[in-house]
């Protein structure tokens, strides 16, 4: 199944309200851990590590 929307981002931490205002879904936060991706529990969208960015080694 294709995800509603793929969503580039340049970290691996990230949080997702579902846009569109008062019509999202509360807001989430999402760690990709050692992943390049991520799809958000609640609207589905997935966030994709873009290409050459850099990771943090996190705490």
């Amino acid at each position: 199944m294709e995800p509603p929307e793929i969503v580039e981002v340049e970290s691996t931490t990230l949080a997702c309200d579902g846009g569109d205002g008062a019509r999202g879904h509360p807001r989430v936060f999402l760690n990709m851990g050692e992943k390049t991706k991520i799809d958000c529990p609640y609207c589905s969208r997935q966030y994709v590590l873009k290409a050459g960015a850099v990771t943090s080694a996190g705490h």
